[in-house]
């Protein structure tokens, strides 16, 4: 696919090819907006949101990564649907404070890959799991954890989709991966050994 050439004829009114377009990046379009809303329906809206989005927006194009510049709709269609949610009473979000931004390595159970057969069951309880904890994270840090370990995009590509520095990017995805696996240490059973932490075995 010459992703070049269909953006500048969809950016001509070449409806075929952004549609062709939408084709490559509706599943992660999708993903993202369903890890932010911890929704399918509400999902599927941002989704949709974020493509009519796009699309209006196409001669605001100026090059560069075409899929950070998709995110950055997805993003703010998520945002939206969040800041409509919050005007409802809700638990509010945890407040960001001034933990050790050591950069935790990307956990390779955040990722999206068929489980075998043998671990469906657990799969789907650590899966149930880790949406929770996401949906635990402020919404900012959520944003940049999902795009860098979900859906292996990279910082810069990051930076462009939230419209943030690169440092503030890291910083994000840093303290996010902290947050998420102190979260997810209430589901220590569920957890591969290599992330568990020791001192369940010194009690």
């Amino acid at each position: 696919m010459d992703e070049t050439a269909l953006v500048g004829a969809a950016q001509k009114g070449d409806l075929d090819a952004f549609n062709r377009l939408v084709l490559v990046y509706q599943e992660m379009a999708f993903n993202l907006a369903y890890r932010m809303l911890s929704d399918e329906d509400a999902a599927a809206d941002a989704s949709q949101v974020a493509f009519l989005s796009a699309y209006r927006s196409l001669s605001s194009y100026r090059g560069g990564s075409f899929r950070a510049w998709v995110m950055r709709m997805v993003t703010n269609a998520c945002y939206d649907e969040l800041r409509r949610r919050q005007r409802r009473p809700t638990t509010p979000l945890e407040p960001m404070d001034n933990e050790d931004e050591e950069e935790i390595e990307s956990p390779a159970w955040l990722a999206d890959d068929d489980p075998s057969p043998e671990q469906v069951l657990v799969q789907g309880e650590l899966e149930h799991a880790i949406q929770s904890c996401l949906g635990d994270l402020p919404d900012e840090f959520r944003a940049a954890v999902i795009m860098v370990d979900v859906e292996g995009m990279d910082y810069q590509e990051v930076s462009l989709a939230i419209n943030k520095p690169l440092g503030t990017v890291k910083s994000r995805v840093a303290r996010g991966r902290l947050k998420l696996r102190e979260c997810l240490q209430g589901f220590w059973e569920l957890l591969p050994a290599q992330f568990r932490l020791e001192n369940e075995d010194k009690l």
